[in-house]
């Protein structure tokens, strides 16, 4: 008769046998859910995804020096696609995992009115943006501002952070009165979870699509194939758009 104990173990083990861990680039706005979905794969898969957060574009200038990521999610849908035809990831892995909001926040209650006129006073002091050279959402800010007719006027406030989570932090701390954040930052429950914000009109930049793709150091790598699957599936994509993402 076998025994009970026995029989536990070996399947503990045949389940260890097969998790395999991940490294993962990931654009610093997608923090907040990418945690989450990364909790969520360990426990459906048994992988680990070993999370890194930074700006888009210095993500690519690590990859592309040999840096050991073998799944990235970009800021961008341009910095992929660059890398797929450079060589450094894998043709055909790519595909849009999210398209992510701007908005303009305070993290004062009413400071911030919903048509954007505060932009157009001229009062701003300090106004945070990320580093839009190498951050989309900074880019974005910047495209926004020329829309609206206020970039020259603002630039002497401009206090420009390295991503977009360093963009919030300025805020947040009340180092800059206001700036230009990822929604997915300051959403919850479907709404703000604090503070003051204009979300930014989807018209007035680029669609900042989002794109995953499989690194060259992952190819063949079971969970980095499982975790570009996963962010597919029905629970990764409810995350993504709790915090404010379109899909």
């Amino acid at each position: 008769m076998r025994n009970p104990l026995l029989s536990c173990l070996l399947l503990l083990l045949a389940g260890t046998v097969h998790a395999d861990e991940v490294q993962v680039a990931v654009a610093a706005n997608f923090t907040a859910p990418m945690q989450k979905i990364a909790a969520e794969f360990l426990r459906d898969t048994g992988h680990k995804a070993q999370l890194a957060f930074g700006a888009t574009g210095k993500f690519y200038a690590q990859i592309t020096n040999g840096a050991p990521f073998e799944v990235f999610l970009s800021a961008d849908d341009e910095t992929p696609a660059r890398l797929e035809k450079e060589g450094h990831a894998i043709a055909g892995s790519r595909y849009t995992y999210a398209v992510g909001r701007l908005v303009l926040w305070s993290a004062q209650e009413g400071k911030v009115d919903a048509q954007s006129e505060i932009l157009k006073r001229g009062a701003i002091r300090r106004l945070a943006l990320a580093n839009p050279k190498t951050a989309p959402y900074g880019a974005a800010a910047v495209e926004t501002m020329q829309k609206l007719d206020v970039l020259a006027q603002l630039q002497p406030a401009f206090v420009q952070a390295e991503n977009i989570a360093q963009a919030y932090q300025f805020v947040g701390t009340g180092n800059a009165e206001l700036g230009f954040v990822a929604l997915s930052q300051v959403w919850q429950d479907g709404k703000l979870s604090g503070g003051s914000g204009w979300i930014v009109p989807a018209s007035l930049h680029q669609p900042i699509r989002q794109d995953a793709v499989l690194l060259g150091r992952g190819s063949g790598k079971p969970a980095a194939a499982a975790l570009l699957d996963y962010l597919r599936g029905d629970k990764a994509r409810r995350i993504i758009k709790a915090y404010g993402y379109d899909l």
